[in-house]
C-alpha cells in the first residue's frame, strides 16, 4: 500500500521549534482552473520526482522569508519536510526544471520512490486542513498556529481547532458457499473496481458501519464481521478501516442506483484490479483474487 514504506518511516511529531534549513524539501500545493497542483521535479523518462530545497524555494520567494511561509509537517528518515503555506504558493512563479502538476494525474501513474508520493498525499491532508482553518469557526476571528501542537487557535475566543481525520471503512462481503465476494463501481468520480466503502455516522462503531453501509449499497445482511487493515488516506482526509464479513440470509444484491453503477458477486479469478497498487481496496481485492474466500480469514 502507498504508506509501505520500509525500512523508513514516518515521524509526525509536530515541532515548531524546528526551522528550515537549505537542505530540507518543501512540498506547495496551489489553486489552478484545472484543480490542486504540486510543485515538483520530474524525470519524466524514469518518472522519478524531487521536491524542491528551502534554498530554492528563497529564490522563487524572494525577499520573504522561509521562516515565514513554511511549516515544518513531518520528517521521513532523515529528511525534513516543510508544507509551504497555502496562501503564499498561489503567488509563486516556477523556473527551470522546477514545475506545478495537477494532482488528478499525479494520482494515476507511479512516480518514485514511493516515499515521496506517500509524502505528497499526507502533506495536501494538513494543506487543505491549513486553508479551510484560516478563520475562527465559532467569531470570525484570524486563526494563528498553536505554540506547542499541531492545532489553529483563535487569539481571540480561544477556539481550538485539530486536523481533521475521516473514519471510513473499507468492506470485503464474501460468501464462502459459493467463493464468491461483492465488487462496485462508482456512479461518478473513480473509474475502476472497487468494494463497499462509507464513512463512520456518530453514535456508531466501526462495525455498525459496515453492516449499516452493506444494507444501504446493496441491499444485504452481513455478519462474521472481521477486521483486517487500516490506511491513511489523506488526500480526502481518510483514516480508512478495512473489514471483511459474510453474507447472512438472502444473496441477491439491491444496488442503491444512485452512488453505484455496477455491484456484482465476482469470482476470485474474474476479480479485475485497480492499476495502481496502493489502495487498501485493492489489496483487499488482491487476498481475494490470489487466496479467495480462505485468504480473507487470514491477517
Amino acid at each position: 500500500m502507498l504508506q509501505d514504506i520500509k525500512p523508513l518511516e514516518l515521524k509526525n511529531h509536530y515541532d515548531p521549534t524546528i526551522k528550515p534549513a537549505n537542505e530540507d524539501l518543501v512540498i506547495a500545493f496551489a489553486c489552478s482552473d484545472n484543480g490542486k497542483e504540486l510543485l515538483l521535479k520530474i524525470d519524466e523518462p524514469t518518472k522519478k520526482i524531487a521536491y524542491p530545497t528551502v534554498s530554492e524555494i528563497q529564490d522563487i520567494l524572494g525577499k520573504r522569508s522561509a521562516d515565514e511561509t513554511l511549516i515544518y509537517i513531518f520528517s521521513i528518515g532523515k529528511e525534513r519536510f516543510f508544507l509551504l503555506r497555502p496562501e503564499i504558493a498561489d503567488k509563486v512563479f516556477v523556473k527551470d526544471e522546477v514545475k506545478f502538476v495537477l494532482m488528478a494525474i499525479f494520482r494515476r501513474e507511479y512516480y518514485n520512490p514511493q516515499h515521496y508520493v506517500y509524502a505528497a498525499y499526507t502533506a495536501f491532508q494538513l494543506h487543505e486542513w491549513y486553508q479551510v482553518t484560516k478563520f475562527c469557526g465559532k467569531c470570525g476571528a484570524l486563526n494563528e498556529d498553536h505554540k506547542s501542537e499541531r492545532a489553529r487557535i483563535c487569539p481571540k475566543c480561544g477556539n481550538v481547532i485539530y486536523p481533521r481525520i475521516n473514519p471510513a471503512v473499507i468492506i470485503g462481503v464474501t460468501d464462502k458457499e459459493t467463493n464468491k465476494m461483492i465488487l462496485t463501481k462508482y456512479r461518478t468520480g473513480f473509474a475502476h473496481n472497487a468494494l463497499v466503502a462509507g464513512f463512520t455516522e456518530i453514535g456508531e462503531t466501526l462495525e455498525e458501519t459496515v453492516k449499516r453501509e452493506v444494507m444501504e449499497e446493496v441491499g444485504l445482511e452481513v455478519t462474521n464481521v472481521r477486521y483486517y487493515k487500516s490506511q491513511p488516506w489523506g488526500i480526502v482526509s481518510d483514516i480508512l478501516a478495512g473489514f471483511f464479513c459474510d453474507v447472512a440470509g438472502k444473496k441477491e444484491i439491491t444496488m442503491d442506483q444512485s452512488e453505484l453503477k455496477y455491484a456484482e458477486w465476482v469470482s476470485p479469478e474474474d476479480v479485475q484490479l485497480q492499476p495502481l497498487e496502493y489502495s487498501l481496496t485493492n489489496e483487499m481485492m488482491k487476498i481475494f483474487k490470489e487466496k479467495g474466500y480462505e485468504g480473507t480469514l487470514q491477517k
